[in-house]
């Protein structure tokens, strides 16, 4: 099989009509890929998203073909159609944090959508909001405007992009809610498949593509106790010497256990299934 892509976390292989998606244990933080993995990630981010991906299935067209895979993938790894990217990150945000946050405390503004005044630290949003930003192959993406999207892409498309984004969104944080979780945000990737078609690709709603929290202890205006990669950004950021660039700082041990568990656990809080 020929290696199409090597991502920071996943790798694409093609493999005659369809490709493969290979999802390994590496963790990044500021778009610099750690040198410690953590055990068992690819298959929790594969096996939650086959999950999301049934749970969506009259909503949208997914890329999954079957998990019919090589042996040395199984359980990490998803057999996908070939489709043609959408060139963009397609957010969803109900609460205000992370880089939304940042642009917020800067601009008043999130791609170009203005948010009310006094909002703090992990503040609900009156209504979830698309956010959508670039996708970089180097570097940082930067948010853009639906306008702006709508120049390249066109009118129709990227009011279908925003409505499944926010659809996808909508029903995934009701379902999380049931389940004791508020999902805070989450990015999706799109493609068209050789029909036209609009169809959800890569990951979806997983640890690492999604802010999860635990919903008994939300508390706007301070950080919120996570499920998600948050807490390897958390330790990174108390590094003193370490400037964000490759090659980023092995992991301790105590890390990469804690966040493990927390893979784990949103795994089992989201699904009810056991992970062994």
């Amino acid at each position: 099989m020929e290696l199409i892509r090597k991502g920071k976390v996943r790798e694409v292989y093609a493999d005659g009509d369809d490709v493969i998606l290979v999802a390994s244990d590496r963790v990044s933080v500021y778009d610099v890929v750690l040198p410690t993995a953590v055990p068992d990630k690819g298959a929790i981010l594969t096996q939650l998203s086959l999950w999301w991906f049934r749970q969506f299935a009259d909503l949208v067209p997914n890329h999954v073909i079957s998990e019919d895979v090589p042996a040395e993938w199984a359980g990490r790894a998803i057999r996908c159609k070939r489709l043609e990217i959408v060139p963009v990150e397609c957010i969803a945000r109900g609460y205000l944090t992370g880089g939304g946050l940042e642009s917020y405390r800067a601009t008043g503004t999130v791609s170009g959508v203005a948010f009310p005044p006094g909002l703090v630290e992990a503040s609900r949003l009156p209504e979830p909001v698309f956010t959508p930003s670039t996708k970089a192959e180097e570097g940082h993406d930067e948010y853009i405007s639906v306008e702006e999207i709508a120049r390249d892409l066109g009118e129709e498309t990227t009011n279908r992009l925003r409505d499944l984004t926010l659809a996808i969104y909508g029903r995934g944080a009701e379902i999380a809610r049931e389940r004791g979780v508020i999902i805070a945000d989450t990015k999706v990737e799109f493609g068209l498949d050789a029909d036209g078609v609009l169809t959800l690709a890569d990951e979806v709603l997983t640890p690492d593509s999604s802010r999860f929290w635990k919903a008994s202890e939300y508390e706007p205006g301070r950080a919120q106790w996570s499920y998600d990669k948050q807490f390897v950004r958390d330790w990174s950021a108390t590094l003193t010497d370490w400037d964000r660039t490759y090659p980023g700082p092995e992991v301790p041990a105590d890390v990469v256990a804690e966040t493990r568990a927390r893979y784990v656990e949103i795994y089992e809080q989201l699904t009810g299934e056991r992970w062994v």
